[in-house]
């Protein structure tokens, strides 16, 4: 992570070589380009390996899509200080809302300025949520419904262990519970087998388990399936 002063560390996830290059362009030295990739897997890898202050990324990408890079990151250790920034040419609210309840601080869409998008970069760095005017006021419905969740979190069951995992946790555990392969798994919920994975990783290690077998008898035995 970047010290205090210094340029951001920024991380670009787009599928356009083109478009990537226009970014870096308008970026310039303002910041310091921690990598890039076009696609959900080659992005998490690198995100997890390189922990930029930012990752730029485009909601629409092969693999899953921005919200499965950002749950896919958030589900690794030590990535916690990671923050996203989606700069996608979609404006529609269920894009919007999808990667923001997934973690992203932030939306423009690819009308932006270079200055502003600079100004928005650092500001998401130091901590701020940035949307683009013309997103503020679904944005704001949206939050008021999270009640300053992360939007992942699902409701209390008052079963302790249950209640450690988020809403996707839960989904891909009952998934699991049915019998569903990880490819199958991947399919339904529209993400890459890798962010599967890793959401299956991070079950595992919430509920100290060791194995799919051992998941899906600690399911069945709560009647998930």
């Amino acid at each position: 992570m970047t010290g205090e002063g210094a340029p951001p560390r920024v991380f670009l996830v787009d599928d356009h070589g083109l478009f990537r290059a226009g970014v870096k362009a308008e970026l310039g030295e303002s910041v310091v380009l921690a990598g890039e990739a076009d696609e959900v897997e080659a992005a998490v890898e690198l995100i997890a390996e390189r922990l930029p202050d930012v990752v730029l990324l485009d909601v629409h990408l092969p693999g899953g899509g921005g919200r499965a890079v950002v749950e896919a990151v958030r589900s690794l250790p030590g990535t916690e200080r990671v923050r996203f920034l989606a700069l996608s040419v979609s404006d529609a609210p269920e894009d919007v809302i999808s990667v923001i309840r997934a973690g992203a601080r932030g939306y423009v869409t690819k009308t932006i300025s270079g200055p502003d998008l600079v100004a928005a970069v650092v500001r998401v760095a130091a901590g701020d949520a940035v949307f683009s005017p013309r997103l503020a006021g679904f944005v704001l419905d949206a939050f008021t419904e999270m009640a300053g969740s992360t939007g992942d979190t699902a409701p209390a069951t008052g079963d302790p262990d249950l209640d450690r995992l988020t809403g996707r946790e839960r989904e891909v555990l009952r998934l699991i519970a049915r019998g569903y392969s990880y490819r199958e798994l991947a399919t339904e919920l529209s993400i890459s087998v890798k962010t599967v994975e890793s959401h299956v990783s991070a079950v595992l290690r919430k509920l100290q388990l060791s194995s799919r077998h051992q998941l899906t008898r600690w399911a069945t035995q709560r009647s998930l399936d």
